[in-house]
């Protein structure tokens, strides 16, 4: 599903074994900035989960996916030992990632930060990390405070807004102006394949752009991409300080995991966000 023909997300050569994207506009603008998504390719797991899978909850091999996530961290820039992540619960729970807390969950999950589906941090080389199979990855950027954030945004994340409570947990923690943050909105499962019922639907306001109805009675085509950006500006993030890629996970199996396409049995990709140390 697309909205337009321009695609800000840009699909990298494979570096380390690992094709990753990046936040193209955002890097060339801002030198100490690094974010992007990880693909489904260039990784050692096997199948179901093949082959970059990032996620140690789905099954695979602990060793495989230490190994796959080491993959996105050097071609990124970062030392592994640097991943930090969190166990996510499709809540709203931020958490505010400091110098102490870097390296949590990079091998296991019993140190990971535990329920939180944000992470914000104003620490230069901390890479923050948060997984994805269909719901919606969104980063934020403060170019002012050189902060930065992920939240980890499925329908319950979404409807009770996430995306509003990182921003102003921005606010809180570092000065953040909302009017002045950047946000990016990345691959998930779009309106063209997201079908949903009314113990969903019943969530979405009226009159949102971001549902319509299927053509099944009482089944309606959400697009929680489109709804989590209603929220951003809802938020305070100015439109124009919004990006938005045009990638559907369901759609593009051959390059993200999808849980909802793959039933189930399939990896995760991650997201990542950090300040870079620069000399």
């Amino acid at each position: 599903m697309t909205e337009s023909s321009f695609e800000p997300l840009e699909l990298r050569a494979p570096q380390e074994g690992a094709t990753l994207f990046r936040w193209r506009a955002w890097e060339e603008k801002f030198p100490w900035l690094s974010a992007g998504f990880s693909s489904r390719l260039g990784g050692v797991s096997e199948e179901p989960w093949g082959s970059l899978n990032c996620g140690l909850h789905v099954g695979d091999r602990d060793a495989a996916v230490a190994e796959n996530r080491r993959r996105v961290a050097e071609a990124a820039g970062f030392d592994f030992a640097r991943w930090t992540c969190a166990e996510q619960t499709h809540g709203v729970d931020v958490a505010a990632v400091t110098e102490a807390d870097a390296g949590a969950g990079r091998v296991s999950r019993t140190d990971a930060l535990q329920a939180k589906d944000a992470l914000v941090t104003n620490v230069p080389g901390v890479m923050l990390n948060a997984f994805y199979a269909d719901c919606v990855p969104i980063w934020f950027v403060d170019p002012a405070h050189r902060a930065v954030g992920i939240a980890h945004a499925g329908w319950r994340g979404a409807v009770h807004d996430v995306a509003g409570e990182t921003v102003r947990a921005m606010r809180r923690l570092y000065g953040s102006e909302p009017s002045e943050l950047l946000a990016a909105i990345g691959p998930s499962i779009r309106g063209c394949c997201y079908e949903v019922d009314d113990h969903v639907a019943k969530y979405i306001p009226e009159g949102s752009e971001s549902i319509k109805a299927s053509a099944s009675p009482g089944r309606y085509l959400l697009d929680l991409a489109i709804f989590n950006r209603q929220k951003l500006t809802e938020a305070g993030i100015l439109a124009n300080h919004i990006e938005l890629t045009q990638y559907c996970t369901s759609c593009r199996t051959d390059l993200f995991f999808s849980h909802r396409k793959e039933n189930g049995r399939t990896g995760r990709m991650t997201a990542w966000i950090a300040r870079r140390e620069l000399r």
